[in-house]
């Protein structure tokens, strides 16, 4: 990636100076009719067979019957067989800091960063939240996602977020996490990340099985109360039911992980209710903690592969490395933690608890960005939701929870032309969203190559 090609771009960004203001529109591309298509369009309602789509001017124009004349000037595209749906939005990813089978703040560059923007777009992921970990290159990238100067998914940041002094994530990955150590210094905190105008705040909560510090209570009760003053919302790191349950009584607006350690019970999933608060279960994370020590039905996968960075299906087929993941010492407590997980998920889901699509893709080179996503809607899928709840969440939720589901999110009429062209219906098969044909954004079809 040439760093130079988007240098003056983001420069124009970040000055508001009157020449970037002043661009030539590009001219608008025809009308287009996808017709012959199954239609999923994101609200959970059941898909539309053999409907027609007309997208104009980057907007959903109309759904239209598969009898429907197409307007004189649009052209016209044959659909026959193929299922449209909107394009994914992952709440819970990380940006710039892999590179290679290594994961780090060295690594973290703008080019970086918009080349895993264009492989979370290649594999169908348009909107992506960078949850903590950041550093200060982000805003002004970020400002530039915002604006269609540089290609690839558009995201939105939590900057650094919050943890434990000593605690995680450890400085040696996210070397610009704010550490309050108290209720002030944590008012202070948000107030920081608020000034850099955070589209979200980060806080982890969790001891890494007993063997780091956690974040005081009172330290996260005033980052969640000063982030609602500043009218930011909050999403936090847990594992532990205890924790999620303060954590969900002071008010957190989203749990970013499953709690795996028990079952959640009545009054947690009562609380929650009141509350509004949202769900990421990740189970794509906590499979990859053991999977890698057998050899999962994706692993010579082309799509998996694709999704790798250099170096890392060598590390994951070597003998070394399964070995040494086949005698993990955690090895069982991570199953029975996943095996958790999955209940909670369903139990939650069950009850009316809205449920995000999260993956934590990115933080580490074994959770691949782009396929991960795909994996996660499989086992969400395997824990007990049907696959249009699936995809729900991981459409027009992630919408509302951005504050951006009056353009994004779902396939309706007056809504931004976002959406993939697929194979096979994933209602039918929910690894159906890996047969991925075309991605388009605002109404124009993307390269999706990934160099």
């Amino acid at each position: 990636m040439n760093l130079c090609r988007y240098l003056p771009l983001l420069l124009l960004c970040c000055s508001g100076s009157a020449f970037a203001q002043q661009r030539p529109a590009e001219p608008k591309p025809k009308p287009m009719l996808l017709k012959n298509i199954t239609l999923i369009d994101g609200t959970g309602a059941a898909p539309k067979k053999k409907v027609c789509l007309l997208v104009q001017e980057g907007n959903i124009a109309k759904i239209l019957p598969a009898t429907a004349v197409a307007p004189p000037t649009a052209r016209v595209v044959d659909g026959t067989g193929k299922t449209v749906m909107p394009t994914l939005i992952n709440m819970h990813g990380h940006l710039g800091l892999l590179k290679g089978n290594k994961s780090g703040p060295e690594n973290y560059s703008q080019s970086n960063i918009i080349s895993q923007l264009k492989k979370y777009q290649a594999y169908g992921v348009s909107q992506v939240l960078s949850l903590g970990m950041d550093r200060d290159i982000i805003f002004q990238l970020r400002d530039a996602s915002h604006k269609g100067l540089i290609p690839g998914a558009t995201f939105y940041t939590a900057g650094y977020g919050i943890g434990a002094q000593g605690g995680a994530p450890p400085a040696t990955l996210a070397d610009k996490v704010l550490r309050p150590a108290t209720a002030d210094e944590a008012v202070k905190a948000i107030q920081q990340l608020a000034s850099l105008k955070v589209d979200f705040v980060k806080i982890w909560v969790d001891d890494g099985g007993g063997t780091q510090p956690k974040v005081p209570v009172e330290v996260y009760e005033a980052a969640i109360a000063e982030a609602h003053k500043q009218h930011l919302r909050v999403a936090a790191h847990v594992y532990f039911l205890e924790d999620a349950r303060r954590l969900v009584n002071a008010g957190i607006d989203v749990l970013a992980h499953s709690i795996r350690d028990q079952e959640v019970d009545n009054a947690f999933i009562s609380a929650m209710k009141a509350k509004g608060t949202y769900y990421i279960p990740t189970l794509s994370l906590d499979e990859y903690n053991f999977v890698y020590a057998g050899q999962p039905d994706w692993l010579n996968d082309p799509f998996f592969k694709a999704s790798l960075e250099p170096g890392v299906w060598e590390m994951l087929i070597s003998a070394e490395y399964k070995e040494q993941q086949q005698n993990d010492p955690a090895r069982e407590k991570k199953m029975k933690a996943f095996a958790t997980a999955q209940r909670n998920l369903h139990k939650l889901d069950s009850a009316g608890i809205k449920i995000l699509l999260g993956t934590d893709s990115g933080a580490f080179p074994v959770r691949a960005q782009g396929f991960s996503e795909h994996l996660e809607l499989q086992l969400m899928v395997e824990a007990g939701l049907t696959p249009l709840e699936a995809i729900t969440a991981a459409t027009r939720t992630g919408a509302q929870v951005l504050g951006i589901d009056s353009e994004y999110g779902t396939l309706q009429p007056g809504k931004t032309a976002d959406f993939i062209v697929l194979g096979g219906d994933p209602t039918v098969d929910i690894r159906n969203t890996r047969k991925i044909l075309e991605v388009w954004r605002g109404g124009k079809k993307m390269d999706t190559r990934l160099q």
